[in-house]
């Protein structure tokens, strides 16, 4: 069986039975709280192209904003959401670092969060998955907005737009040391989506583009890259993205995604041997504390 055939077994499965599938499992009502004091946002103002951003330029991120919009955060206390994500990042970790014995396994650890459509809770998971790998012992974590049309990292970590992406690919006086940020959060760095441009596709796919990834993937063997990438079935960006990773995580909302949109999606994404799912939006079985229980 496909795993075309396995998704959308399992979404009849799930709205016909209405019970939670497991991964991110968070109440809908709380996910679309933050859905909505995220948009209520100011919008990050982006900082004049002839800047350039110093090396070792620091931001730090807001803890406390996440922390009240029940995502997780490197102190927080032990939530729902962060064992969902605990559970979650192991196999893309194992995935990440289990390259054979051929070393076959290109760009293992450049790992894709997208969805088929908007609203479905992309970011706020390629977000969740950073923190929680963030918190290992052993790796470090680059969070990339790569929703060059749409960025909204910057809006849920409560900083402002930097140069970024798009800047590094369209000046090549530019370095990515210039413009990746580190945080608060030591183990955590951030490039942000940089300024928007009309051929931004084609940039994604360009040389210039696949040497960067290169070098994404291979400066620190310790690292592990999150992508937040453009919804699959409105941009064409994430698509030109798709071929350049090692692993992609396609987010699906809970009872609203269809299983035509789950297929489409997966058919853009060709290959499906490092496709995973996340089921978001779910309803959290009751008297749980801490999300036992799965099926």
């Amino acid at each position: 069986m496909s795993i075309i055939e396995k998704a959308a077994g399992r979404l009849d499965r799930n709205k016909a039975e209405k019970a939670p599938a497991l991964d991110a499992r968070q109440p809908e009502s709380t996910f679309d709280a933050v859905e909505a004091a995220v948009a209520a946002m100011p919008e990050p103002v982006m900082e004049a192209s002839p800047r350039v951003a110093k090396p070792t330029q620091q931001v730090n991120i807001n803890l406390e904003q996440l922390h009240r919009l029940g995502m997780v955060t490197p102190e927080g206390e032990r939530t729902p959401v962060s064992e969902e994500f605990r559970i979650i990042k192991r196999p893309l970790i194992k995935a990440a670092f289990n390259r054979g014995l051929d070393g076959s396994k290109r760009h293992a650890n450049l790992i894709m969060v997208t969805s088929s459509l908007p609203g479905e809770g992309k970011t706020f998971c390629a977000i969740n998955l950073a923190m929680s790998i963030a918190m290992e012992m052993d790796h470090t974590v680059l969070l990339v907005d790569a929703d060059v049309a749409r960025p909204s990292v910057p809006r849920y970590l409560g900083i402002d737009a930097q140069q970024g992406l798009m800047d590094v690919l369209t000046n090549d006086k530019l370095d990515l040391s210039d413009v990746m940020l580190r945080t608060n959060v030591d183990t955590l760095r951030l490039l942000p989506a940089g300024e928007s441009h009309r051929n931004a596709t084609e940039l994604l796919a360009s040389l210039a583009m696949s040497n960067l990834l290169d070098e994404i993937a291979r400066r620190y063997p310790d690292r592990i890259v999150i992508f937040d990438s453009p919804p699959l079935l409105l941009t064409s960006e994430a698509r030109a993205l798709a071929g350049q990773m090692g692993q992609i995580v396609m987010v699906v909302e809970a009872e609203t995604t269809t299983q035509h949109a789950v297929k489409d999606a997966l058919r853009q994404l060709g290959s499906d041997d490092n496709v995973s799912l996340i089921y978001n939006k779910a309803h959290a079985f009751g008297g749980n504390n801490y999300g036992y229980g799965y099926n």
